[in-house]
């Protein structure tokens, strides 16, 4: 006995002398950690509510570690969980002794006045752990900030992934019970009746579409897969334009929300000619080459000055981002700027996080999850796009409508999405006319092949790709805003010599 006391106590003279932080204790409770597992020697369901809350490391004392460990694999083994069979599973592990033998383990029950407050002991143990692992995070960026052979971007990428993790690691989601969900769900619906629209989420933009859809929904993941040059981005461009004009005509009393793109593929510059094209119904390769007249540069101008004014789109061309950096992004934009909506292009360009004797197909599969909790955990839908397989060209002539397993690299993608969505157009394919002998020259199909809360559908709109623009198929898509400007705009400024010193928000 006199052994183990002597350990016990070079054991705490080790762990106070490594512990102190300029001159200051680690944040802990070792009282509260012995009340804690006491209760859970004495309460039989104690450890159920503990175990929601707590992990082995969430201890600072070594000892209660290995105790709190003894008593989590018991729980693996179905085993009731008392003093007698807590110390022979230590015993079983070899770390009796080193917690302080039967006697240290039985002396945790007599710090035990009641077990009412156990839940709130262990949040108060578990807000101590994150206050070390703050600390020890802190100190570890400390040191890479003053290591000048570490890269600014590589430190800045392990700040915003370590402090990421940490905040989902102390995430608990409550179970809610079906009385109280039933109760929020006629809520809803009560809501909605008072509504004159049917559109309960974000608007694509598109009549036949959003007859499907209601909207973009809250925390759906939609996935819109073509082969390439078929119009993805275009597409995609077109949601989010819409979504973000959809979000300033209606933002009412509420801060108006914003649409993010992340453009794996693009750079900012030729996303914002597309835009501009899309907006002005000016050719793309005359704003590209910069071949313009005076009107329609006049037009372009009012153009840019409404789409600064009225859209609250944010666009970041980052290569090979990856989803902890994402999801850094995209919480400092919902906090600052109201994030309603999020766009991707396209999921295969996003990178992993490097797991050890990981391949391909499975980092996609870990993305796709990812984004189906972001969307989740932020409340907003978001829009991935995807590569399809070449299948799709090699089947017969007849056959090149897009199906789910054409999705590329990864099966998981189907699973995860809750719309799944393929954008084709026949004369892609060589076929320029119909079983009518009618002309198929701009048209487009959007084929909805998933839809986990709704129907499915095959939506045909026309599209001018020359101008990045997409409309409903009996739509107009004759663009007249340029002769209806001519005649009725006259700026009071030039838009870009007002502006041109000015620099963007950083994202």
């Amino acid at each position: 006995m006199t052994q183990i006391k002597n350990y016990q106590q070079n054991k705490k003279q080790a762990i106070d002398a490594n512990s102190i932080v300029y001159g200051k204790m680690p944040p802990q409770s070792k009282e509260l950690e012995e009340v804690v597992l006491g209760a859970i020697l004495l309460v039989k369901d104690a450890f159920d509510t503990v175990s929601e809350i707590l992990k082995v490391e969430s201890f600072y004392s070594d000892a209660h570690q290995r105790i709190f460990k003894s008593m989590v694999l018991l729980a693996g083994k179905n085993m009731p969980i008392d003093l007698l069979t807590v110390v022979q599973q230590l015993q079983a592990q070899g770390d009796l002794e080193l917690v302080g033998g039967m006697y240290y383990v039985s002396k945790l029950t007599n710090s035990v006045v009641s077990s009412a407050n156990i839940e709130t002991h262990a949040n108060i143990i578990q807000q101590k752990f994150i206050l070390r692992e703050l600390i020890r995070i802190s100190a570890e960026i400390m040191a890479r900030a003053y290591d000048q052979e570490m890269d600014v971007f590589d430190t800045q990428s392990f700040a915003d992934i370590s402090i990421s993790t940490l905040v989902t690691s102390g995430e608990n989601k409550v179970i809610e019970s079906l009385s109280v969900s039933i109760v929020n769900s006629l809520r809803r619906m009560e809501e909605l009746r008072k509504m004159d629209s049917q559109m309960t989420g974000t608007p694509a933009g598109f009549t036949e579409l959003d007859k499907i859809t209601h909207g973009w929904q809250n925390t759906d993941l939609i996935i819109l897969a073509a082969r390439p040059s078929v119009g993805k981005t275009a597409m995609a461009l077109n949601f989010a334009l819409s979504a973000a004009s959809y979000y300033t005509q209606t933002k009412g009393k509420n801060k108006v929300k914003s649409v993010a793109f992340f453009s794996l593929e693009m750079s900012i510059g030729q996303l914002v000619e597309r835009a501009i094209s899309s907006e002005s119904g000016i050719f793309l390769q005359k704003i590209k080459t910069g071949d313009l007249t005076d009107a329609e540069m006049l037009h372009i101008n009012h153009i840019s000055e409404q789409i600064v004014n009225n859209i609250p789109l944010f666009i970041d061309d980052s290569a090979s981002i990856n989803i902890l950096q994402l999801r850094a992004k995209c919480r400092r934009l919902k906090a600052k700027n109201n994030l309603g909506m999020i766009v991707i292009d396209y999921l295969q360009l996003m990178s992993g996080l490097n797991e050890k004797n990981g391949n391909r197909e499975q980092e996609i599969s870990k993305i796709s999850r990812d984004l189906k909790g972001l969307a989740k955990e932020l409340e907003i839908p978001i829009i991935a796009l995807s590569q399809l397989s070449r299948k799709v060209e090699e089947r017969k002539e007849g056959a090149k409508i897009p199906q789910l397993s054409d999705l590329r690299e990864s099966g998981a993608i189907e699973q995860d999405a809750d719309m799944v969505m393929f954008l084709y157009r026949p004369e892609y394919y060589g076929i320029n006319s119909n079983e009518h002998g009618e002309s198929t020259n701009g048209e487009t199909h959007i084929k909805i092949a998933k839809h986990r809360n709704g129907d499915l559908g095959d939506i045909k709109l026309s599209s001018k790709l020359s101008i990045q623009k997409f409309y409903d198929f009996d739509g107009n898509s004759n663009n007249d805003s340029l002769k209806r400007v001519e005649k009725t705009y006259t700026p009071k400024r030039n838009f870009y010599e007002s502006n041109k010193e000015s620099e963007a928000a950083p994202f």
